[in-house]
């Protein structure tokens, strides 16, 4: 199957509450579903959408500043089509879109065992950052 990738791609609300249930394995509110729309509108810079054909195979979220600075959001690739690139060529197409926006530095911050992807295939640099747990 043909991938194809979209900067500010089209989507429904109710496919990325599906892949992001799937992507994270985590349960899905139908009652209190993300207005995935209105929360896009008010912090992105964009987005990219990865699919085959009309089944949204990934999607991934840039957050940002509104002057130089973009952060990379919830990677999210459907399980079924892991290890194929699809995850590697949304933060590659979203490093470019947000390069073109004039943003100076993009950031990420991930879980240690996701190191390999960020570093290796998708060419981030190790920070040392810090972090406030809140709830």
């Amino acid at each position: 199957m043909t991938c194809t990738y979209e900067w500010r791609g089209e989507f429904e609300n109710s496919e990325i509450t599906t892949l992001h249930s799937v992507a994270f394995e985590s349960r899905v509110d139908a009652a209190n579903e993300t207005n995935w729309r209105s929360l896009l509108a008010q912090h992105s810079l964009g987005w990219v959408t990865a699919r085959g054909g009309d089944l949204l195979l990934g999607f991934v979220n840039v957050i940002w500043d509104g002057h130089t600075h973009a952060w990379i959001q919830d990677v999210m690739v459907n399980p079924a089509w892991r290890n194929l690139g699809i995850g590697a060529q949304l933060v590659a197409t979203a490093t470019e879109a947000s390069r073109e926006a004039g943003c100076e530095w993009l950031h990420v911050d991930f879980e240690e065992r996701l190191s390999g992807f960020y570093f290796d295939v998708c060419g981030f640099t190790p920070t040392t950052a810090g972090l406030i747990r809140l709830q």
